[in-house]
């Protein structure tokens, strides 16, 4: 194995096209808990935009290598780790500043899982987060229920998509809000009940139409901002508003009368908090979507492929909102 290898390096923080360089750096070396893998695949999040801007709530030492997500082949591990064997191929996330955005990256042995056998390396790079999200989003903060309606928003997104095939899975009526008719489309071919084109239609109108004037029983927003008010104004009595992100931009202030007026629940979602505090869900989730990626029911979502040059460009896509479903970088 060479001393050096390709990576993609943050030196200031900014918009990713300005501030991200490729280079030549050492070959980093796994702590005595980590595992050394070499990268196979690497999808693109929008934490990753954040990182690079500097707007994230954690913030790595600069300079360090953004891309969060993985899939990838053991290559070595340090001294405490047990289970891991070399060649493994592996799931997870990365040890920052060590990211995915490079030939090599450094993987804390307790974020990686076995790589489902039912996904090539791309799709699998693109499963972890994005279904653990939706999963403990879904089964776990908002308890979904077979027969309820899911309102999904920026449904042709990389956590929407998976959205939508888990509420589909677990039985739910799904409610899909694009922007543009080919997301639209895509929503669509993602199994979607019904697809709200928030371009063309007003999506609070639609949904109280589409369920005869009771609203959506739960909400999962990864938006914020006008995405979040509207779906105040049509979730169903002791319905469950999901926020899960803000790529919209804007964090809601929401009045919390209209809450007690409506008796629906402002639930967060911050799927990190499990693997700090009870790792042991994040396993089973992983076991249970592996199963359904067995079934053919989890297939993530791919927008595009990109080599490793092409990376900072496809962050620049990411945070433009001009991608759908996930962009996965190749090294």
């Amino acid at each position: 194995m060479t001393a050096t290898m390709r990576a993609w390096q943050v030196a200031a923080n900014g918009e990713p096209g300005d501030v991200m360089s490729l280079a030549e750096t050492p070959i980093p070396t796994p702590g005595a808990s980590q595992l050394l893998v070499r990268v196979r695949a690497s999808a693109l999040n929008f934490p990753d935009v954040l990182l690079v801007r500097g707007q994230y709530q954690v913030r790595p030492p600069l300079p360090f290598t953004p891309g969060v997500e993985l899939c990838g082949e053991v290559v070595a591990a340090g001294a405490d780790v047990t289970g891991f064997a070399e060649g493994d191929r592996v799931i997870g996330t990365t040890a920052l500043p060590a990211g995915a955005l490079a030939e090599y990256a450094l993987v804390e042995a307790a974020d990686a899982f076995p790589a489902p056998a039912a996904l090539d390396d791309v799709q699998a790079s693109a499963m972890h987060i994005a279904y653990q999200t939706g999963w403990f989003s879904l089964h776990r903060r908002a308890r979904l229920q077979p027969g309820e309606t899911l309102l999904i928003h920026a449904g042709a997104g990389g956590v929407g998509s998976a959205a939508i095939q888990l509420g589909k899975a677990a039985g739910a009526t799904v409610i899909a809000v694009v922007g543009g008719a080919a997301k639209a489309e895509v929503a669509a071919k993602l199994g979607a009940d019904l697809v709200i084109d928030r371009r063309e239609q007003d999506f609070i109108g639609a949904v109280k139409a589409a369920t005869g004037g009771r609203g959506a029983d739960v909400v999962f927003d990864p938006v914020g901002g006008d995405a979040y008010t509207g779906s105040a104004k049509c979730v169903a009595f002791e319905g469950r508003i999901l926020v899960v992100g803000f790529a919209g931009g804007t964090v809601p202030t929401p009045g919390l009368n209209h809450a007690l007026v409506k008796n629906y629940s402002i639930v967060g979602v911050h799927w990190g908090l499990y693997r700090q505090l009870d790792p042991a869900l994040v396993v089973q989730a992983h076991e249970r979507l592996c199963g359904l990626a067995a079934d053919g029911v989890v297939q993530p979502l791919i927008g595009g492929v990109l080599s490793l040059d092409e990376a900072a460009g496809g962050l620049t896509r990411l945070g433009a909102g001009e991608s759908v479903g996930r962009l996965v970088v190749r090294p």
